[in-house]
């Protein structure tokens, strides 16, 4: 996938959760979600007031600090997302994907993972708020592909169990849904609902 595509993809990554945040209604923000420990409001906090500023530093080729606390949510969601994601935007469409920036142990990668990183995550966290709230939307399955793809090749064994930043990978048919796969992959038990729409795991 070339610079062009990558960049359209991301756009409709952050539309699609733009939608899904309009979505929410004030009274679910303290459902639970499938990121487990986190609320609806705590994980649209995490997507505007940390994702978004953190993935803004890191499209200019800087390192973002992913340890300094989320900003607090306005009053109106999905505004103040429209609002942090679009120089978000403006930075990726004027970034240079194979230039190469610094990653984690001191070595270099090119930019373009670092979007891909964004894409996954807005996959992911897309099908989270959906779940919660119980919205009957559907996502996008190429961003989910893409997401898989990438996390396929980042996600190692010893980044996942107990205390460590992803779960346990729950076994997936290869032949389910994209975001099926996806939240397997990333810990999550894809038949998880919210209180009142069914049983739910985990």
């Amino acid at each position: 996938m070339d610079t062009f595509d990558t960049v359209d993809l991301l756009e409709h990554a952050l539309t699609q959760m733009g939608e899904v945040i309009a979505g929410i209604r004030p009274e679910q923000a303290a459902l639970p979600t499938p990121c487990t420990g986190w609320d609806v409001h705590a994980l649209v906090r995490h997507v505007i007031g940390q994702s978004l500023r953190n993935f803004l530093v890191s499209a200019r080729g800087e390192m973002a600090d992913w340890a300094a606390p989320p900003e607090e949510l306005g009053p109106d969601w999905a505004v103040q997302f429209r609002a942090a994601a679009a120089p978000v935007l403006d930075t990726w469409r004027s970034a240079d994907l194979d230039r190469l920036v610094p990653v984690p142990g001191g070595k270099e990668a090119p930019l373009r993972g670092r979007a891909d990183q964004q894409l996954t995550e807005l996959a992911m966290h897309a099908w989270d708020l959906v779940r919660a709230t119980g919205q009957d939307r559907e996502l996008d399955p190429d961003i989910a592909e893409h997401g898989l793809a990438w996390s396929h090749t980042m996600l190692r064994p010893e980044f996942r169990g107990p205390d460590r930043a992803f779960g346990l990978e729950v076994p997936v048919a290869p032949d389910a849904p994209a975001y099926d796969r996806l939240a397997g992959w990333f810990g999550r038990d894809p038949a998880w609902k919210s209180p009142g729409q069914g049983s739910c795991s985990r």
